[in-house]
């Protein structure tokens, strides 16, 4: 069973150091970092715009990331913010020209690295493994809501 974390542990951790290692390459050229990448995906998939608080819910990021990710993707000229109802309380966050050019660079991208990691792969084992992957995500947000049973003896 250890084994088995252990395995899994070390291939999350790596998997995640390359993917941070590569997004930061691609975004260095805009000025930007990593993380900016999620809030660029994001936002280019909802071409509408959205709020603040449904962007950082859409990423697991908190209000203040939220805010201050947006702020830095602003004066970049990447976002701008559209008032709803004559007011900024509510607004929608939506993509400029530039930067819907930017998260489609870095969406094709991504796909491109996502692509080239599954060499190798057939089609069924692939989606074999993002449905356990999925599982696995499901089963570890329902534990650390309730957290781990108690051993029982």
């Amino acid at each position: 069973m250890l084994h088995r974390y252990e395995r899994f542990s070390v291939a999350i951790a790596e998997i995640e150091r390359c993917r941070h290692r590569l997004t930061a390459a691609e975004m260095e050229q805009y000025g930007l970092s990593s993380p900016h990448a999620v809030y660029l995906n994001a936002l280019y998939q909802y071409e509408e715009g959205l709020t603040a608080v449904k962007l950082g819910e859409l990423i697991s990021r908190d209000k203040a990331d939220v805010s201050r990710v947006v702020g830095q993707l602003a004066k970049k000229g990447l976002v701008r913010k559209e008032a709803t109802g004559g007011n900024l309380y509510r607004a929608r966050i939506k993509l400029t020209r530039e930067g819907k050019a930017v998260a489609l660079h870095v969406r094709e991208r991504a796909a491109l690295a996502v692509e080239l990691a599954g060499e190798g792969l057939a089609e069924a084992e692939r989606e074999i493994f993002y449905s356990a992957l999925e599982r696995i995500t499901a089963n570890l947000q329902e534990l650390s809501k309730e957290g781990l049973p108690k051993k029982q003896d």
